[in-house]
């Protein structure tokens, strides 16, 4: 009897260091936002960002807000929604976590939310998701160094210069501002601007950009798209795309000068380029990952 008590007094002291140690700090980091999911139910209003099961034991993410639609039939509300690793939330593979993001940026504006770039990303899949996973991690490292400049840490959602309101509106265009003369000033993430621009970034997204502007400043899933949209199909200045430079092994350098290089490469303006490539090191080091050669243009 006295084997069998000393037995289970040691079973139990070890079920509790087990407890103690193991099962809620398990838990605790694994939570994430599939792990409190809800049933998706029709007329339920869901913000955007808001993961729900649906029916067949699939998850989703409001893309925008709306109110309960069925995320099977109204896909420009909702994008599928991947969770990997105990219900931690990876949408289509993105390697970076929303703590990693908070990390990032710890002054950024809460309009510059992590469940907003999530449910941006299924516009452009293989944006961060293509090649081995040290480039994945890397080109979403450059993303997000160059947007953190852009935007002063994700703290300015619009251009803080008014003056140059006015300039952005090219009449030259068939189809004019019909938003207003001072209606394509610099938003987002990416600082969307120009009334071209904002056709065709609308044009690509299928959402009426150049008639409502005004989305890229107040919708967190349409900004954080703008800023994909250009680093996905747009040149710029360069001679491919910022998502083309980080999956070729062209180096983050290459990235700058498809955003801005005709004002900051080539000598042109050294200490926005240092700005830019601090951000990436920093980054990188955050996700685990080596920066890579041609760091700058």
């Amino acid at each position: 009897m006295k084997r069998i008590r000393t037995a289970t007094l040691l079973a139990a002291v070890l079920a509790l260091i087990g407890t103690v140690f193991v099962g809620p700090s398990a838990t605790a980091s694994a939570a994430g936002p599939c792990d409190s999911a809800a049933n998706w139910a029709a007329g339920t209003w869901y913000p955007a960002g808001t993961v729900v099961r649906y029916s067949d034991g699939r998850y989703y993410v409001a893309e925008h807000d709306n109110p309960g639609y069925d995320p099977v039939i109204s896909t420009w509300y909702w994008d599928p929604y991947t969770c990997q690793g105990g219900g931690t939330p990876q949408p289509g593979g993105f390697p970076v976590s929303e703590d990693q993001f908070r990390q990032m940026f710890p002054s950024r504006n809460s309009f510059y939310s992590y469940s907003g770039l999530v449910a941006a990303l299924g516009a452009y899949p293989g944006f961060a998701n293509t090649g081995s996973a040290e480039t994945r991690r890397q080109e979403a490292a450059a993303f997000l160094a160059n947007v953190g400049h852009e935007t002063g840490g994700l703290v300015y959602i619009v251009e803080q210069n008014t003056a140059n309101y006015p300039h952005y509106c090219d009449r030259n265009q068939p189809y004019g501002c019909p938003a207003g003369q001072s209606a394509y000033y610099g938003r987002g993430p990416m600082q969307l601007s120009w009334n071209f621009n904002y056709k065709a970034a609308g044009d690509a997204l299928g959402i009426d950009l150049l008639h409502n502007p005004s989305l890229v400043q107040t919708d967190a899933a349409v900004s954080w798209k703008t800023a994909l949209w250009y680093w996905n199909t747009q040149r710029g200045p360069g001679s491919m795309t910022p998502h083309e430079a980080m999956v070729n092994g062209r180096g983050f350098g290459e990235t700058i000068r498809s955003i801005n290089g005709a004002v900051e490469c080539n000598g042109g303006n050294p200490g926005q380029v240092q700005n830019r490539v601090a951000n990436y090191q920093r980054f990188t080091q955050l996700l685990g990952v080596a920066p890579g050669g041609s760091l700058y243009c």
